[in-house]
């Protein structure tokens, strides 16, 4: 499964890097069907985010955490110029924990929901 990192540069600034998730088939219960499946680390405390508006200034994120997006389509702007959207099941890695960060703006319609998983 792939997913979209947003690290620190070494300027302080911020930019995307492509990372992947390993699938294994696998049974996760009796009597259902085998499916991929693959682990996301954590340090517990997984958040809901429901917000009407998504938008916000330059801003590091405030701990290493997995963004799972589950509503809405959010824009992510890095400090190299680079920009993605990401929407429903679009998985991100917030890692740019100090610097200049990134922004986030909302597109479209709103709520936006996401979880928050931390590392």
């Amino acid at each position: 499964m792939r997913f979209t990192r947003i690290i620190r540069t070494e300027d302080g600034g911020s930019a995307f890097e492509d990372g992947e998730i390993a699938l294994e088939r696998r049974q996760v219960a009796d009597g259902v069907p085998a499916m991929a499946v693959g682990g996301l680390p954590s340090r517990g405390g997984v958040q809901f985010l429901r917000s009407a508006a998504f938008d916000s200034s330059a801003h590091p994120a405030p701990r290493e955490q997995w963004v799972v997006m589950l509503r809405g389509t959010i824009e992510v702007t890095v400090t190299d110029g680079g920009r993605r959207r990401f929407g429903p099941g679009d998985l991100v890695l917030a890692a740019d924990t100090t610097g200049l960060g990134h922004v986030t703006t909302g597109v479209g319609e709103a709520p936006f929901e996401a979880l928050f998983i931390p590392l």
